[in-house]
């Protein structure tokens, strides 16, 4: 694990928040899965923003905020060219990516979905990946459908075959809680068949692996710039630019529209079309900053780390008695995160008491309270790594671990 080792050494220095003590003692932050740690470059984006030009966009002539204007559409180029889309017309910026999603469920959904019609979502999903098509098909009197999952935490592929006629189909990338990486593009073939139209959930893939919108073939993608090292409050909806064109903006007001008189107003192009308002401008250049540090580093070397160190934490957490993991057994399967219980101890407890040695976990059901139930458990505790995690920490987490349950168990 030197390797390993070296290469999150040498990342973390760029974490000034890494660098703070909790209780006293190091803080070892395994919680990237909810939000990620913010490196200098992105910290002095964002302040240089305020210090230099910070001007509303697309609307003055004079100098900051013609630069403002640039930066920001540079950085939609820079989103682009970083999951591979066509055009940076593909690209909306939103909050985050449940508002991305619920973009494509009001602006697409509302118009193209009918009475009847089936919409298609796994059991593995995030609230905002579920709770938007529950809506849906009570606004549309659509049928809502589940593909389920088995043991190991993959999808049951074969039940797509009980589905031919499908409007829609929404799944995740990656899971939350399982950690499992889902066939994206088997699963866009299908819906191409079935004749959906597809929205993946990427949030916990675009920062951590190479993703590329083309060669996946979806018609929607969403995902958050907090994920992937950016600031809060900026996300990403990738669209084809058909289906964009086609769509009605489901915000209205100033920024999105061309022209306005008293009785009615003609939108603008995309994707602005969609950015109604003063948009995060700071954000957007802060995520760019982002993917300027995750390009320098590699999507493909950020892969490599967090396999490797996913492999470390299972191997060497399956050794303490009590430890039972959800997902896949295989690392290359899964993303770099891991949900468990310890027998005897509430999820919640064993972050509280984690916390007392300074390691940030998370415990609760991370909003997908239906793959909870159907792992017949109320909760789970999960560790989730990035490029600035490092074997010690898990190390750490180890022994921290065994003492809790060494003090409950005397």
């Amino acid at each position: 694990m030197k390797d390993v080792f070296e290469f999150g050494s040498r990342v973390r220095e760029d974490f000034p928040l890494l660098k703070r003590q909790v209780r006293g003692k190091p803080l070892v932050y395994l919680d990237s899965a909810a939000t990620a740690q913010k490196p200098i470059q992105v910290i002095e984006a964002v302040k240089n923003f305020y210090e230099k030009f910070n001007a509303n966009v697309h609307r003055g002539v004079y100098s900051i905020a013609e630069e403002a204007t640039a930066a920001y559409e540079e950085a939609r180029e820079k989103v682009a060219r970083f999951i591979n889309a066509r055009s940076p017309r593909e690209i909306v910026f939103t909050r985050n990516a449940t508002e991305a999603i619920n973009l494509v469920m009001y602006s697409w959904g509302l118009s193209n979905v009918r009475r009847g019609d089936v919409l298609l979502t796994t059991e593995m999903e995030h609230h905002s990946n579920l709770v938007p098509w529950q809506n849906l098909s009570k606004l549309k009197g659509a049928e809502l459908k589940f593909v389920g999952f088995n043991e190991e935490g993959f999808l049951r592929l074969e039940e797509l075959d009980n589905y031919k006629d499908v409007r829609l189909f929404a799944f995740t990338f990656a899971s939350n809680v399982l950690g499992t990486i889902n066939p994206v593009r088997e699963l866009v073939k299908y819906a191409k068949e079935a004749g959906a139209v597809t929205v993946v959930d990427a949030a916990q893939a675009v920062p951590h692996m190479p993703v590329d919108v083309q060669q996946l073939g979806c018609d929607f993608m969403a995902f958050s710039g907090h994920k992937m090292l950016g600031p809060m409050g900026i996300g990403v909806l990738y669209g084809k630019e058909r289906l964009l064109e086609e769509m009605e903006p489901f915000m209205v007001g100033g920024e999105m529209v061309k022209a306005v008189d008293f009785r009615g107003s003609e939108w603008n192009e995309i994707p602005w079309k969609f950015e109604a308002g003063t948009p995060n401008v700071e954000g957007a250049l802060g995520l760019a900053a982002a993917i300027d540090y995750l390009e320098r580093i590699g999507m493909d070397a950020v892969r490599k780390h967090e396999v490797k160190l996913t492999e470390y934490a299972l191997d060497t957490l399956i050794r303490i008695d009590g430890f039972t993991y959800y997902g896949p057994s295989s690392p290359e399967q899964r993303c770099g995160l891991v949900s468990f219980n310890l027998r005897g101890i509430h999820p919640h407890d064993l972050a509280a008491l984690l916390d007392e040695d300074g390691i940030a976990i998370r415990a609760g059901h991370h909003c997908a309270m239906p793959l909870h139930s159907r792992l017949g458990i109320a909760a789970s505790a999960r560790i989730s790594f990035y490029i600035y995690n490092i074997p010690s920490e898990v190390d750490f987490l180890a022994e921290s671990l065994k003492k809790i349950k060494r003090v409950l168990e005397a």
